[in-house]
């Protein structure tokens, strides 16, 4: 009886290493919205070849370096621009680019706004969309219209390109501003990429990093391999080759 204190004590401390120590089957991946196809699948192949399971948060780089500076946990770390992974604050591992993208018009199909080019991104009678200025797309619109000379008339500013092609999708706007791979990931049916030369003006890098403090440091570690020997699947998408 003597030693049930004792015993109950390690016990508790046990539980408490438990508590503290990693998830070696799960990682947290936080993704650029334009990477939600290619990822989505990745994840898929991962989880098959490791048996690890993988949790995703998409969004805005923007948001999502915000998220993790304000103490989300996540283990990986894959923004559409340099830019953003450099905004976090607890710190990246060696981010390497692993694919680029550039932009291209989005238009619903049968192009009712008989949209051609940037320039018509300044017709004020044209309902028309593109991302906002925080997130890599929206610096990259910023950035195209500058080098077209055009001051675009835009109607409505998205967090990023998935609700841009979603305004698009549902007929909302006249034309927008995504990534290609965004337009080749959607519907052809719904709608339509055109492009224009001013589109090499933005050309994005795509880097993804483990997080200095990652929950899960060798499952990070292991997906970042894992995306870095995957080209095909980008290549198969849309994207550059970094």
């Amino acid at each position: 009886m003597r030693a049930l204190p004792v015993l109950l004590a390690a016990l508790l401390t046990l539980v408490g290493c438990a508590a503290g120590a990693q998830t070696p089957d799960r990682v947290t991946v936080f993704a650029a919205a334009s990477l939600t196809e290619t990822f989505t699948e990745l994840g898929e192949r991962f989880e098959a070849e490791h048996g690890i399971a993988v949790d995703f948060n998409f969004a805005g780089s923007s948001a999502l370096a915000q998220q993790i500076n304000n103490g989300a946990p996540a283990d990986v770390f894959a923004s559409a621009s340099p830019v953003n992974m450099d905004q976090v604050a607890a710190g990246v591992v060696d981010p390497v680019v692993f694919a680029t993208n550039r932009l291209q018009i989005v238009v619903p199909a049968g192009n009712p706004g008989g949209v051609t080019g940037l320039t018509d991104f300044a017709d004020p009678d044209l309902v028309l969309a593109a991302c906002q200025e925080r997130v890599p797309c929206g610096r990259g619109a910023s950035a195209v219209f500058a080098e077209a000379g055009v001051e675009p008339a835009l109607d409505t500013l998205e967090p990023d390109v998935k609700a841009v092609l979603t305004k698009v999708r549902l007929g909302e706007v006249d034309a927008g501003l995504v990534y290609r791979t965004d337009v080749l990931a959607a519907d052809g049916d719904e709608v339509v990429g055109v492009d224009f030369p001013e589109a090499g003006a933005a050309l994005n890098d795509y880097p993804v990093a483990a997080l200095s403090a990652a929950p899960n440091t060798d499952g990070a570690k292991l997906f970042v391999e894992f995306v870095l020997s995957r080209q095909d699947v980008f290549t198969d998408a849309g994207f550059g080759s970094p």
